[in-house]
């Protein structure tokens, strides 16, 4: 009867520790969440390939993928960030997510009216409607959308000569269709 609650004991110590895991979830791959087809319909070109990259730094690990348009002004990045469980720094994406955006002050989501000449913003804008927060630096020239789900955040680019409402709302987009796989 001892033997068995030693093997309990050993089966429930190591039942939490699958490799490929963080301590919420599994490891997820960037270039996993969102398929070729899916990008491509959003950017109106075909997407050729996709290049995976990691990373671990202060207690996050992040996945990168770039989907490669035909049309290379219209490609696509998206990094997901989660807490690395292999590192002796703690930190949350969460810590990361509140340092980075929770400090700072927000603009609303424009309704699409005149574009101010220089967009260079000291604040990010607020996007409602993606994931439990969500925003959206940009300038005239391209930018990229945050959007937290849980303990993992994503950041998604896209490329293209849209103006800037466009570029936001292709982002939603995608960026919904990621976090829906989480």
């Amino acid at each position: 009867m001892r033997n068995f609650f030693y093997l309990l004991i050993l089966f429930t110590a190591f039942a939490g520790c699958k490799k490929g895991q963080t301590a919420r979830g599994p490891k997820l791959d960037a270039c996993g969440l969102l398929t070729k087809e899916e990008i491509g319909a959003v950017q109106g070109t075909a997407i050729m390939e996709s290049k995976s990259s990691e990373h671990s730094e202060a207690g996050l690990r992040v996945s990168q993928c770039y989907f490669g348009a035909t049309e290379a002004s219209k490609s696509v990045s998206l990094s997901v960030t989660q807490a690395d469980t292999d590192q002796s720094i703690k930190r949350t994406p969460k810590d990361y997510w509140q340092d980075t955006f929770g400090h700072r002050p927000a603009k609303k989501e424009s309704d699409g009216g005149k574009e101010e000449e220089e967009r260079e913003r000291a604040a990010p804008t607020k996007i409602e409607g993606v994931g439990d927060d969500a925003y959206w630096e940009g300038n005239r020239v391209g930018g990229a959308l945050y959007a937290i789900k849980g303990d993992t955040f994503i950041r998604i680019s896209l490329g293209g000569s849209d103006d800037e409402k466009t570029r936001i709302d292709k982002s939603k987009t995608l960026a919904k269709k990621t976090l829906d796989r989480f």
